[in-house]
């Protein structure tokens, strides 16, 4: 009778092989199902174990052989240097993308810790779409007919009577904003061509601008965002068509508009006949406040309105929309259909479940209040410990503070020394379209372990003391 075990004979052949030169060969399968009284099947699986940790090798027709050892000698790529060429200019990966050991306290990260993510309405959504036709079918470009309508109908409500109010012929349904942006530069803008962006801004916006090859120019903002006659002036000056900014809870900034600056902008949007391409990325992450977009007090098509659901309903379902009127719909629409073609069905399918679910509003009510405690804390924080720091606002929404540091410090030296002492933050460099104006951390108060950001804000605070010290 047969011995079934492999392991037997594998570790018997193990032995063999340490005494075995490189390239020595085997005993044939007959021998070894003699020599351990195993049958073939069992000989046969015993060589698979060793072939599959690296110890031999099987050549077909031939037999199976000590695996000789080989040198690894480095992949040579220079050839790519020359087809490839210049390497294009564009804005580096940003520190908010990168993941965070365990070990570390994150204030850099842009996305929500899962604590604050609808997690049972996701994992449910997803179950349902899997036993769905969503698994299969090919959704309509522009989007799912259920999903457009939600997005339109989230804006008509907030549009006044006065206003037509968006339909869902005017949404595309995109894959993450991130895209949008550049669908929405490419054919707003056009490459080559002067765009109009806050300073500082969102850092994807950036490299969008980067990817679309649209010229930028920066307009200052602050407190009450930016000036509007230093808009019209770029207007004039550039002959630009288009201004990108975020109205609501800016990031990195955290401000909003000011009333004033509101009927400014769109006064000069409808003399000018510009575009507003209007990021409304943190609709649904209001703390002392509602987003109130500009969109909605738009009647003739000036603003393109973008909104996201990757940071309140999940990094994993990356969908957002546009919604635009007349031609730029259709320019918007050509450009996304060239290069994404459609977004996931089943993404789409789980974005409109979580949605609309009861469950949804009760959740973004529970976000709200998770959230003020988390930048409330970390703002004590910051006046507790870092007196040489000044903050820019009391973000009303969003999830990020914007810390202005003391004239010469050293940025760089000081991100790095934090995460030698085991804290993540991001300077501010990479949110200026042109050269920062001072030196600036964005800190993130949506990350994991809110209990350490008091420790995290007294390292960083000890830390500047040091390099301040130093200089």
């Amino acid at each position: 009778m047969y011995d079934d075990s492999s392991s037997r004979i594998v570790v018997g052949l193990k032995g063999w092989i340490d005494g075995a030169a490189p390239g020595a060969r085997l005993p044939s399968t007959r021998t070894l199902v003699a020599e351990y009284g195993a049958s073939p099947v069992t000989v046969q699986k015993a060589l698979r174990t060793l072939t599959e940790q690296g110890l031999v090798e099987t050549r077909t027709g031939v037999g199976t052989f000590v695996r000789a050892a080989r040198v690894n000698r480095p992949n040579d790529y220079g050839w790519q240097t020359a087809a490839l060429g210049a390497l294009p200019s564009q804005p580096p990966r940003s520190v908010a993308l990168r993941d965070a050991p365990a070990d570390t306290i994150a204030l850099h990260s842009g996305y929500p810790d899962r604590e604050l993510l609808p997690e049972r309405l996701v994992r449910a959504a997803f179950a349902r779409a899997a036993r769905s036709d969503a698994v299969i079918g090919r959704p309509p470009a522009a989007g799912l007919p259920e999903l457009q309508s939600w997005f339109a109908g989230e804006l008509a409500a907030a549009t006044p009577s006065t206003i037509v109010a968006p339909t869902a012929g005017d949404v595309i349904v995109l894959p993450g904003s991130q895209s949008g942006l550049t669908a929405a530069f490419r054919a707003l803008a056009g490459p080559g061509r002067p765009l109009l962006i806050e300073s500082p801004t969102y850092w994807g916006a950036i490299l969008a601008a980067a990817q679309a090859g649209v010229h930028l120019v920066p307009i200052p903002t602050g407190l009450d965002g930016p000036d509007p006659d230093e808009v019209d002036r770029a207007f004039d000056r550039t002959g630009a068509r288009a201004f990108y900014a975020q109205p609501r809870f800016a990031n990195p900034t955290g401000t909003s508009w000011a009333p004033r600056v509101v009927d400014g902008v769109l006064d000069i949007l409808r003399e000018r006949g510009a575009f507003l391409i209007e990021d409304d990325w943190a609709h649904d992450l209001g703390i002392d406040a509602d987003p109130a977009p500009l969109a909605a007090r738009d009647d003739a098509g000036h603003i393109v309105y973008v909104r996201s659901l990757t940071k309140s309903v999940s990094p994993a379902v990356r969908v957002a929309a546009i919604i635009a009127r007349g031609p730029a719909r259709d320019r918007v629409l050509a450009d996304v259909e060239a290069h994404t073609m459609y977004v996931s069905g089943v993404l789409q399918t789980v974005a409109r479940d979580v949605i609309t679910q009861p469950a949804w509003r009760t959740h973004l009510r529970g976000v709200r209040h998770q959230l003020a405690g988390r930048r409330d804390l970390l703002m004590d924080a910051l006046r507790a410990h870092v007196p040489g720091a000044h903050l820019h606002a009391v973000p009303a929404g969003g999830l990020n503070i914007w810390v202005r540091l003391p004239d010469g410090t050293d940025l760089p030296r000081l991100v790095r020394e934090c995460e030698n002492a085991g804290v993540l933050v991001a300077g501010g460099d990479g949110w200026f379209p042109a050269e920062p104006t001072a030196p600036y951390l964005r800190l993130n108060f949506a990350g994991p372990n809110p209990g350490a950001f008091p420790d995290g804000v007294r390292i960083l605070g000890r830390t500047l003391e040091t390099l301040a010290g130093a200089r």
